[in-house]
């Protein structure tokens, strides 16, 4: 367990970070080094030096840094993020190419790697992708092996973030006892990276493979000593790392929709301010602001689990950088649309965000690998507790306050109970798209619950010491039922197409032309479950959306008190 900074120094550190970068890196010449896909060295190493220390939240005290927990690191990358992108991806390489060592390595590879970071600011990088393999982990070439005094390494890797400029690397590489983590340090003989990659976006970050020919590394630099350890480290560390890239999404989807808001205030078109339309606010504003709340909704409860010691929480991770990373590249998506043509052009920025917030549904997973791990260790725990777990889930949401939305938040839960009992019925999972889509489900189902959870403890006065406070209560609350509405109708509407949608289109047709007497055993196996869905009771909630939306409205556009809009 962990307790992290305390508010007074996450604040602090907050706003060094936004008055260093705001003063180092105008936006002219963030538009400048995006222009000539440069990454700014010199400002991530004195970010990572006496002039910041940056990266003193990341490392624990024992090693010279100020053990910083999950928490603090969301809050610190969200606030890079909506900095610049680029520079919070080469910031947080670091941190992601020492992972393993702070989770697998001895107490003297910590004392010595992690020491050197905090005390020297040197730069890590995370070296596992493959050319060939992807997100697969377990499909590596690279091979380490053994030779006197340690291990030759071949092989190559790409898309690693700080390739050409980092101190060291953390490469994963097969070894005779099983894949394995081993730091490889710069002027290693063989050793040597390709130009930086012409990226879309993030340029300001440096991406390069890194070639490995018969790189020899001594027996120190195996992690943790033993070889085959190199794929549970790396899960280990998937739900911490994968929060800070859904914090990623979050600053970047928040950032580009705050520009949005300032841009329609002062925009006129018609004889009326952009900002008071509702064809603009309800459409390109506020369903941003409420997927991007529910991603924080439940970021901050994953966090606050991750640090309370109940372990990687690697599903969760996946829920959380899954709903992030979509919801702020379509929010950075239509921020670009509310600024009109001005939106397509470089100055105004939105167009640099989309660019660079893009990465998130890529990088620490595809979007799709996140939907398939959530569906697999969902799909697994409705078949063991038999189609309990959500139910379950349901029934302790709905005891929420009723303002926060709750109940329909159960609903979507109730939901998810159904739609996995109609593919469990109709077998349905083994279709690869099905359960992919479940995965999508999921997230939402679970973020509406964990955003109704947030609501009432806003209510009550329990929320988070550290935990962000834009809105107040009622507003959260308003934000809550908003994202519940949407939840619930999206999967009583989508989880019913894709249960309907695996039944043969002529079967029930087919069996009675050839004995209609008969029943046809194929016609409705899976549908039957889907009464539970409760469609009914999921079109009468919609009651007082767009009224709610526009107290959202209200309180974005500063028309109503964010702490009390009522």
């Amino acid at each position: 367990m962990t307790d992290g900074l305390d508010l007074g120094t996450l604040d602090l550190m907050l706003d060094a970070l936004g008055d260093f970068v705001t003063a180092a890196l105008p936006e002219e010449r963030l538009l400048e080094l995006d222009r000539d896909d440069l990454c700014p060295e010199d400002t991530v190493r004195q970010m990572c030096g006496d002039d910041l220390g940056v990266q003193l939240a990341f490392v624990p005290e024992e090693y010279g840094g100020m053990g910083g927990g999950a928490f603090d690191s969301y809050r610190i990358c969200e606030r890079l993020a909506r900095l610049d992108l680029g520079l919070a991806t080469s910031v947080f390489a670091t941190f992601l190419g020492s992972d393993p060592i702070l989770f697998g390595g001895t107490a003297e590879q910590k004392e010595r790697w992690l020491g050197r970071i905090a005390k020297e600011g040197i730069l890590f990088a995370y070296g596992a992708t493959e050319p060939e393999a992807g997100s697969d982990l377990g499909a590596l070439r690279t091979t380490a092996t053994p030779v006197p005094g340690g291990y030759r390494i071949n092989g190559r890797k790409q898309w690693i973030s700080n390739g050409s400029i980092a101190d060291a690397w953390s490469v994963l590489a097969l070894a005779p006892g099983g894949p394995s983590w081993f730091v490889v340090e710069r002027g290693a003989e063989g050793f040597s990276t390709a130009p930086p990659e012409d990226k879309h976006g993030i340029r300001l970050s440096n991406t390069a493979a890194l070639y490995l020919d018969d790189v020899y590394v001594p027996a120190e630099n195996l992690v943790g000593l033993v070889e085959g350890k190199g794929l549970t480290q790396a899960q280990n560390v998937f739900g911490y790392t994968r929060l800070m890239v859904a914090a990623f999404g979050l600053g970047g989807g928040w950032e580009a929709t705050e520009r949005a808001i300032r841009y329609s205030l002062d925009r006129v078109q018609a004889g009326a301010a952009l900002a008071t339309k509702q064809g603009y606010t309800h459409k390109l504003i506020v369903p941003h602001v409420v997927r991007l709340e529910a991603a924080r909704a439940f970021i901050e409860e994953t966090a606050t689990r991750i640090d309370a010691g109940e372990g990687s929480l690697n599903t969760e991770g996946a829920i959380a950088k899954y709903l992030a990373s979509e919801a702020g590249n379509a929010a950075a998506e239509a921020a670009i649309q509310a600024h009109g043509g001005y939106g397509y052009t470089k100055p105004y920025l939105v167009e640099k965000i989309k660019r660079d917030v893009r990465i998130t549904t890529i990088y620490e997973g595809t979007s799709e690998i996140l939907e398939m791990t959530i569906a697999r260790d969902r799909w697994q725990q409705h078949l063991k507790t038999r189609a309990a777990h959500y139910r379950d889930a349901a029934a302790t949401v709905a005891a929420l306050p009723a303002r926060t939305g709750a109940a329909t938040a159960a609903l979507a839960l109730d939901g998810l109970a159904a739609v996995l009992e109609g593919c469990r019925a109709g077998r349905l999972t083994r279709n690869q798209h099905v359960l992919l889509r479940l995965g999508e489900l999921i997230g939402y189902g679970e973020a509406a619950a964990s955003l109704a959870r947030r609501a009432a403890a806003a209510l009550d006065g329990t929320l988070p010491e550290k935990a962000e406070r834009r809105f107040g209560p009622a507003a959260l609350a308003a934000i809550s039922r908003v994202f519940a509405r949407e939840a619930a109708m999206k999967i009583a509407e989508e989880g019913t197409r894709w249960v309907l949608g695996a039944l043969p289109e002529h079967a029930a047709t087919d069996s009675a032309a050839t004995d209609p007497g008969a029943a046809d055993p194929t016609a409705d196996y899976g549908a039957a479950e889907l009464d539970g869905l409760r469609a009914g009771e999921v079109r009468q909630v919609q009651r007082g959306l767009l009224a709610d939306m526009d107290l959202i409205a209200d309180v974005l556009y500063g028309r109503a008190d964010p702490q009390d809009p009522s």
